[in-house]
C-alpha cells in the first residue's frame, strides 16, 4: 500500500499575457491558447472583456484593475495572488493591457514570482504605443520625418528623472503612456526645451476601440484642444502626426463609433460579431437564451426508430440538425438511416449543417421561412412530415402544411430557456447598466426566445426598464420576420430586418442602415 499522505500538490504555472491594446483581435495566438487553457485568469481594467470568452467556462476570474487614484490592488496584492494559487496547482494567467513589461508592472510580478520559485512564462503582447497611432493612421517612424522614437511614461512627467532637454532635441517622435492628466506638464517641459510650438501633436483616447477619438493640434493649443479627455490616452508628438491625415483608415469604418449588443449564444455568434467588427463596432455578446436538448425524448427515439414511415423530414434550424444527429448516434445509426426519406431544409445555414453531417437536402424553400415552407413543400395528399424542432416553434407551418394534405408530426426535440442567471450575473449587470447609460446604439435579436428572456430578466441595475429600453434607447435589428412579428406583437419597432434570415445578411443590413445615416 502507497502512503500518499505527505505528496505535496504539484506547483502550477504563470503565463504573463499581453492582451494588447483594446481591440480583442490584436492578442496574439499564444496568448489565447494561455487563455483557453487556465484555471485562473488574473486581470486587468483595460483589458477587452469578450478575452474572457476564450477561457474555460469554469476558470476562475479574479479582477485587479483600480480606477486612476484609487489605492485597491496595490501591487503587492496582485502578486501575492499569482503566487498563491500557483502554489494551489493552477494555471494561471496574469492578464495584462498591451505589453505586460511595457510601462505594466510586469517586471515586479515577474521577480515576486521569481523569488516564490513559480515557473512562468512572458507571452509579449501588442503595445498601445505601437498600435494606437497606427490605428489613429500615425505611422511613428518615416523615412523623410523620423528615424528615432521614444516611449515615456506620462504619468511621471513633472518628475526630475524625466531628462526633458535631452526628450526635447534628440528624438524626432515622441509617444507618451499614460499622459491625459500630465499634458500641460508636458508641454511646458517641451516648449522650455527648444521644441517648436509649431510642432504637431495628436491625443488619442481609446485607441483600436469603437470609442476611439483623435484630437491633432500643436505643442502650443493641444492642451486647449483636448482638455475633455479623460484616460486612457496615447500622446504622439512629432512631425510624423501630419501623416495621419492620409492613413486615416480605422475611424471610416462604417460601425465607426456603433456599440452592438448581440443577445445569442456566443459559441453561435462567432460570424456576424467578426462581420460587424470589421465594419468597425465595438460587439459585446450577452446571451438571453441556452439551447436545451428535450432529454430523455422517448417520442424523437420512437421517431427514428420508425423513420421509414416518414416521407419528409424538415429541418427549421441548425440546432434542430445538431440535436437530431447527436440522437442518431446514441441510437447507434447515421446518415444512412435517412435513405429512404426526402429531406428539406429551411435557409442556407441548415442545408451547410445538414451537408457537414453527410446529408444532402431535396429542398431549400424560396423565402427561407416556416411559412415558405409550408407554401412551397412539394407534397402529396396524406404524406407524412416529421418536424423536429424547438418546442416553441410557431404553428403556421403546421397549419399550411395540414391544409395541403400532410400528416405532421410536430416534435419537439430541444428548448431555449434563459441563461443560467447565477453563473453570468456579473456579465448581466454591466450590460444592464450600459443600456441604462444608453451606452449601446443597436440591440440584435436573432429570435422571439431572446425578446422575450431580455424582457423578463431580473432587474440588477436601478432604472433597468427593458420595454422602455427597446422602445427610447436603442435601435433594434431582427433576424427575420418571425422575430419581427413578436417584437411588434410587444410593441418594439424593429429597424432591421434581412429579407433571408442568416447572420450575413443580418450583418449587411446593419452596416447599410448605419451608412444610410451618415
Amino acid at each position: 500500500m502507497i502512503d500518499n499522505s505527505d505528496q505535496q500538490t504539484p506547483i502550477g504555472k504563470v503565463y504573463l499575457v499581453g492582451a494588447g491594446p483594446g481591440d480583442r483581435k490584436l492578442i496574439t495566438i499564444r496568448g489565447q491558447e494561455c487563455l483557453e487553457k487556465a484555471d485562473v485568469i488574473v486581470y486587468d481594467r483595460l483589458i477587452n472583456p469578450q478575452l474572457l470568452s476564450f477561457c474555460l467556462p469554469e476558470s476562475e476570474r479574479i479582477y485587479v484593475g483600480k480606477q486612476v487614484g484609487s489605492k485597491r490592488n496595490q501591487q503587492n496584492e496582485i502578486n501575492q495572488i499569482l503566487v498563491k494559487k500557483a502554489k494551489m496547482g493552477k494555471t494561471v494567467v496574469r492578464l495584462k493591457g498591451g505589453d505586460p513589461l511595457v510601462f505594466g508592472r510586469g517586471g515586479e510580478e515577474v521577480f515576486a514570482l521569481s523569488q516564490a520559485n513559480i515557473e512562468f512564462e512572458i507571452v509579449p503582447g501588442i503595445t498601445s504605443g505601437l498600435a494606437v497611432p497606427a490605428y489613429a493612421g500615425i505611422p511613428i517612424t518615416d523615412r523623410n520625418l523620423a528615424s528615432s522614437v521614444l516611449f515615456v511614461a506620462g504619468h511621471k512627467a513633472d518628475e526630475s528623472d524625466i531628462n526633458w532637454k535631452v526628450l526635447a532635441n534628440s528624438v524626432d517622435t515622441i509617444v507618451i503612456f499614460m499622459g491625459a492628466r500630465k499634458i500641460p506638464n508636458i508641454t511646458s517641459s517641451l516648449l522650455k526645451h527648444g521644441r517648436s510650438p509649431a510642432t504637431p501633436v495628436a491625443v488619442i483616447r481609446l485607441g483600436t476601440t469603437a470609442q476611439q477619438e483623435t484630437i491633432v493640434g500643436s505643442l502650443n493649443d493641444i492642451q486647449q484642444k483636448s482638455d475633455h479627455l479623460q484616460p486612457p490616452v496615447i500622446i504622439v508628438v512629432g512631425k510624423v502626426v501630419d501623416l495621419r491625415q492620409y492613413g486615416k483608415w480605422f475611424e471610416q469604418k462604417p460601425l465607426f463609433s456603433r456599440t452592438i449588443l448581440i443577445t445569442r449564444p456566443a459559441e453561435q455568434s462567432r460570424e456576424i460579431v467578426n462581420l460587424l467588427e470589421d465594419g468597425g463596432a465595438e460587439v459585446v455578446t450577452c446571451p438571453m437564451v441556452e439551447i436545451t436538448p428535450i432529454d430523455p425524448n422517448d417520442e424523437l427515439r420512437l421517431a427514428i426508430q420508425d423513420i421509414s414511415r416518414y416521407n419528409w423530414i424538415v429541418f427549421t434550424s441548425p440546432n434542430a440538425v445538431q440535436i437530431f444527429n447527436r440522437k442518431l448516434t446514441q441510437l447507434g445509426l447515421d446518415s444512412r438511416a435517412l435513405a429512404k426519406n426526402k429531406i428539406c431544409a429551411v435557409s442556407a445555414k441548415t442545408l451547410q449543417m445538414l451537408e457537414s453531417i453527410g446529408i444532402r437536402a431535396d429542398f431549400f424553400p424560396s423565402e427561407p421561412s416556416g411559412e415558405g415552407i409550408g407554401n412551397e413543400l412539394p407534397i402529396q395528399t396524406e404524406q407524412r412530415v416529421l418536424l423536429p424542432r424547438s418546442e416553441i416553434g410557431q404553428q403556421k407551418i403546421v397549419k399550411l402544411l395540414q391544409r395541403r394534405g400532410g400528416i405532421v408530426n410536430d416534435l419537439p426535440i430541444y428548448c431555449t430557456t434563459p441563461p443560467h442567471q447565477s453563473d453570468s450575473v456579473e456579465q448581466i449587470r454591466s450590460v444592464q447598466k450600459m443600456l441604462v447609460e444608453a451606452a449601446f446604439d443597436m440591440i440584435v435579436f436573432t429570435s422571439p426566445s431572446t425578446i422575450q428572456n431580455f424582457l423578463i430578466q431580473p432587474q440588477h441595475v436601478e432604472g433597468f426598464i427593458p420595454q422602455q429600453i427597446l422602445l427610447n434607447r436603442v435601435e433594434t435589428a431582427v433576424i427575420g420576420q418571425t422575430t419581427k412579428s413578436f417584437a411588434n406583437e410587444h410593441g418594439i419597432p424593429v429597424s432591421v430586418v434581412p429579407k433571408e434570415p442568416s447572420m450575413a445578411h443580418l450583418a449587411q443590413d446593419i452596416i447599410r442602415f448605419y451608412q444610410n445615416q451618415k
